[in-house]
């Protein structure tokens, strides 16, 4: 189907979105397109923080609405994209808002490490090196067919559980705007 002109792939063989469903898919997706702009120079470092949870906040909501219809792996890879980008956030922050350009979450997290006393344990990192495997470099439908069988519901649900917790957790490590 075609919402302002951009094209969502509905895998084959799985349910049709339900219309609360498409309704957020579509306002997460339209939030991206049509909102995402490179903060500039003159924000403060908190605002880029908030700059890049807001994105992160959008794709964990469509992790949620992908859940809400059964497609496990989009689950998984708005998970993913919603760690990265809070942790670029928090990178933002503390250390540089020239971001490095990458998707490898753990590379970011032990560079925080390394420049602040943030530290994070080990369940993190798992959780970290568990994201990186559903990042989408190939998007093309035969690829996404494969990739989606092998992610289930079980799978699914304990990935993004385990997300909403550490997602959590990584707001807490902004300082108050007292």
């Amino acid at each position: 189907m075609i919402i302002s002109n951009v094209l969502i792939f509905v895998p084959i063989g799985t349910k049709a979105l339900g219309s609360d469903a498409l309704h957020r898919l579509c306002r997460c997706i339209s939030a991206h397109l049509f909102t995402f702009e490179r903060y500039d120079t003159t924000m403060t470092p908190v605002e880029k923080f908030n700059h890049w949870k807001s994105y992160a906040e959008r794709d964990l909501d469509a992790a949620q609405a992908m859940f809400e219809t059964g497609r496990w792996f989009y689950v998984l890879f708005m998970c993913q994209q919603s760690v990265e980008k809070l942790i670029k956030g928090i990178y933002s922050l503390y250390i540089d808002d020239d971001v490095p350009r990458t998707h490898n979450i753990e590379m970011l997290a032990n560079r925080i490490e390394d420049n602040t006393d943030i530290s994070f344990d080990d369940d993190v990192y798992e959780l970290f090196r568990s994201l990186s495997k559903y990042y989408l470099a190939d998007r093309y439908p035969d690829f996404l067919s494969v990739a989606g069988a092998l992610v289930g519901r079980e799978d699914a649900d304990n990935i993004h559980q385990k997300t909403k917790e550490v997602f959590a957790w990584l707001l807490t490590l902004k300082p108050s705007e007292d």
